[in-house]
């Protein structure tokens, strides 16, 4: 454990200086508890905080410290919500104070690279929210683009495609496809080379495993 905690913060250090060399405000922490402890300073009473479907924001069990402290939920991703009241929601969130969201990936040279279905998430991180931070966990850090893109191929696209219950072929098979489906998810692809010219980003880089 010693030894995968070394290789976590090296390179998950190793992320952030290469973060904040492309103009990103960033930051390293070991634990979730910790990170979302620093995400948590951020929410005062009356704050609008807008989620962007991420497992790794829902294994920190943020909404429920939100609400504790006042804050006020915004999630696209609510049970029972119809699809209208879904984009209306993820519209809402374009506008909120405080946008909290994931990376599919993170390369060493400080590179964020995203693949979204509606594009809702990769617009609020980049233009509309007050403020923006991106929570990634160490599992997701890349050697560089080309690798960044071979891990939403193998990993994050499939997963997410098979906790959405969706009927696409990566859900057979492991791995993208590449498929035409109507039902495909993996249509607006991003790569943030530098932070957004006026958009107030802060990437919270996290040791522990989360999300996919």
């Amino acid at each position: 454990m010693a030894i995968k905690n070394w290789h976590n913060e090296t390179i998950g250090k190793k992320a952030v200086d290469a973060l904040i060399k492309n103009e990103f405000d960033a930051i390293y922490f070991a634990t979730k508890k910790e990170a979302a402890a620093f995400i948590m300073g951020y929410v005062k009473p009356g704050t609008t905080v807008g989620f962007g479907g991420s497992m790794t924001i829902n294994s920190m069990a943020i909404q429920e410290q939100v609400k504790d402290a006042g804050g006020k939920v915004i999630d696209h991703g609510a049970a029972g919500l119809t699809m209208e009241e879904k984009i209306a929601t993820a519209r809402e969130e374009l506008l909120s104070d405080l946008f909290l969201c994931s990376s599919n990936a993170i390369t060493l040279d400080g590179l964020l690279v995203n693949i979204d279905g509606m594009g809702n998430r990769v617009s609020a991180m980049t233009f509309g929210p007050k403020k923006v931070m991106i929570v990634v966990s160490t599992d997701k850090i890349c050697r560089d683009e080309k690798a960044a893109f071979e891990r939403l191929e193998s990993i994050a696209a499939p997963m997410n495609n098979k906790r959405l219950d969706m009927p696409n072929p990566c859900t057979r098979t492991g791995s993208c496809m590449n498929c035409q489906a109507k039902t495909r998810i993996c249509r607006v692809y991003s790569v943030m080379r530098k932070k957004p010219m006026v958009t107030d980003i802060t990437v919270v880089v996290v040791g522990e495993s989360a999300g996919y």
